[in-house]
């Protein structure tokens, strides 16, 4: 499947976080040794300089740190009004992802607002996307 955003190119260090969503997986890099979240993602530790990185799935929880909703269509199919946001992940809030919120109305979306992540396939990738947390 085709998608009006722009893709990727897979990397060594970051094909685990573009593909982890075949599976429903959101594959972020961990420290082996201090346990530290390592986004964007690199096989290096710069908390504590370890070598011992690898993707390790989270719970794909977050809150949106900040937002802006485009009412400008900057890609052909890419319908507007669209809200990008920065997320924070659940578990390391020093963690975050520019991403888009989807699954509801734009002017529905505040910061501190609870999402979880959804997968967009396209091409050999899964773009991860936010959702709300309903009930």
């Amino acid at each position: 499947m085709s998608s009006p955003r722009p893709l990727p190119a897979l990397t060594v260090n970051n094909r685990a976080f573009w593909t982890g969503g075949e599976h429903g997986e959101l594959l972020i890099h961990r420290c082996g040794q201090c346990r530290y979240y390592v986004h964007p993602p690199v096989h290096y530790c710069p908390n504590c300089e370890s070598r011992d990185v690898e993707p390790e799935a989270v719970s794909g929880r977050a809150t949106v740190a900040s937002f802006t909703v485009n009412h400008q269509r900057w890609e052909p199919g890419l319908e507007v009004p669209y809200v990008m946001a920065l997320v924070e992940l659940d578990e390391q809030p020093d963690v975050r992802l520019v991403t888009n919120i989807v699954n509801c109305d734009p002017a529905e979306v505040s910061v501190g607002m609870a999402v979880r992540v959804t997968f967009e396939a396209a091409e050999d990738v899964w773009i991860p996307l936010f959702e709300p947390v309903t009930g």
